[in-house]
């Protein structure tokens, strides 16, 4: 949504832009205004602020904009992407400290990649009129979508999975878990044809870690600690309340339905000290309309020897074969009367 906002606003036509429920809950309007700054024709359609929208595509002018640092990085991303082609390129000035700023350095080397040039110094992004160049490039696999597979890892004695695409220099941010699940016992080994990654120790006594970097992770290594009963302190993980839902109430719900208590101590950290409740018998796992609630609680069923996931088809977002993938893994996978569930 964000992407495309910033993309058709700068291509010629007239388009409606709109999606789930969920999508037409989450603000837009800090992207809207600036593309507006930018001589941007957008209006909505709805709900003042948010999708859906209606876009008349044109060139945009360029210029220099002011936008917050704790915003979506998806929102500075977008108009990166689309700077090479205003008029007068485009100066951005973030007024606050990035979050999520490995997804920027991301975006800039990708842009980097077809030939355009990215100049970020202090809080200042500057993007001069250019070309993208064609070329051939090979997408590698997604990191973050490798976590629930270190999360299986490290609830497994023994266990040894290759995962094929990885790279060893990868652009992305989330590759850093390589480092984070060796605290959690599970080692990291790079072949020609993607990783190999083992459960080979015990975890650490306790976890710690400040993902404002990778805030896609967060649900990933609280269902991992918590399976693994190791306590944990996030800091943050601010960003997590703008996501396809909720996610730090999600987890906190959904997490205290398998008998973990998980606390806020602020608006960016997340903590759980190894508070224990009674666990729901028979839980359902609510998924929220977010893909990785699903993925990162389905390993539950290793300890919890069986888990129900309501909505799993919302894996499709980002991963749509991951139930045959764990099926392919040793899983049982049956889907029950109810269709909005299944058991894994």
């Amino acid at each position: 949504m964000r992407f495309l906002t910033a993309f058709l606003a700068g291509m010629d036509g007239e388009w409606i832009l709109k999606g789930s429920k969920r999508m037409h809950e989450r603000p837009i309007y800090p992207l809207v205004n600036t593309l507006k700054a930018l001589d941007a024709d957008i209006e909505y359609l709805e709900n003042e602020g948010y999708p859906p929208l209606k876009i008349k595509g044109k060139r945009l002018k360029g210029g220099e904009v002011y936008v917050s640092g704790n915003i979506s990085s998806q929102f500075i991303s977008g108009l990166m992407m689309v700077a090479p082609t205003m008029e007068n390129g485009l100066i951005i000035n973030i007024k606050t400290e990035v979050i999520s700023k490995p997804y920027l350095n991301l975006t800039i080397q990708l842009m980097e990649e077809y030939g355009v040039h990215v100049k970020w110094e202090g809080n200042k992004i500057v993007i001069k009129p250019q070309d993208y160049k064609p070329k051939t490039f090979k997408i590698e696999s997604d990191w973050t979508a490798a976590s629930y597979w270190y999360e299986m890892a490290a609830l497994c004695s023994g266990a040894e999975v290759t995962l094929l695409g990885l790279q060893k220099n990868s652009y992305q941010g989330d590759s850093n878990l390589t480092s984070l699940f060796n605290d959690l016992g599970v080692t990291t080994e790079f072949i020609p044809e993607g990783v190999v990654i083992k459960k080979a120790r015990k975890p650490n006594k306790k976890f710690f870690h400040n993902f404002v970097g990778e805030p896609d992770l967060a649900q990933t290594f609280a269902a991992t600690c918590c399976f693994l009963n190791v306590p944990f302190i996030f800091s943050g993980v601010q960003s997590l309340r703008i996501k396809e839902t909720d996610r730090i109430e999600a987890l906190k719900t959904e997490l205290k339905k398998l008998g973990f208590v998980l606390r806020e101590t602020d608006s960016e950290m997340l903590e759980w000290d190894g508070e224990r409740c009674f666990p729901e018998e028979n839980a359902a796992i609510d998924t929220y309309d977010d893909h990785r609630m699903a993925m990162s609680l389905a390993p539950a069923a290793i300890p919890f020897k069986s888990i129900l996931i309501n909505d799993p088809h919302v894996v499709s977002k980002s991963y749509p074969n991951f139930w045959e993938d764990l099926k392919k893994a040793g899983f049982s996978i049956s889907q029950i009367p109810n269709p909005k569930s299944q058991i894994v």
